[in-house]
């Protein structure tokens, strides 16, 4: 008798990440109204293998270091709130608590992929002026 196996890389955590994902997206979109939120995107939700905490990463859009700042603060003070509202939709026996981080990943990758531009402009100027003095 076969078993059905499920594919390498997802398991339960992954599944239960996704529906924190989603779930507050629309919490933090519809259900706070703090005007030091911005248009904050949830880029990864990470839950440890024993459901008691999820690291959540997320990002503002157009907005600076200090607002991102005051933004991780302010979500991480209504984590509570937050939590309670997931414990709702969740099926899971505990609802892990909340931590919210802002994810500069995004900005890191702008500045390297401008680095990298900056650098390829200068390797073909110096290619170019090699092809002059010929």
């Amino acid at each position: 008798m076969s078993r059905h196996r499920r594919p390498a890389g997802f398991q339960r955590t992954d599944r239960i990440s996704d529906h924190i994902q989603r779930e507050l997206a629309h919490l933090i979109r519809f259900e706070m109204k703090d005007p030091r939120l911005g248009m904050v995107t949830i880029q990864e939700v990470r839950v440890a293998r024993d459901l008691g905490w999820a690291d959540i990463y997320f990002t503002l859009l157009g907005e600076d270091a200090a607002a991102s700042m005051s933004a991780e603060e302010v979500l991480n003070n209504a984590a509570g709130f937050l939590r309670s509202c997931l414990a709702k939709n969740l099926n899971t026996r505990t609802t892990p608590r909340l931590r919210f981080h802002y994810d500069h990943l995004p900005e890191e990758a702008g500045r390297m992929a401008a680095l990298i531009a900056e650098a390829r402009a200068a390797d073909k100027q110096l290619v170019d002026g090699d092809d002059e003095d010929e």
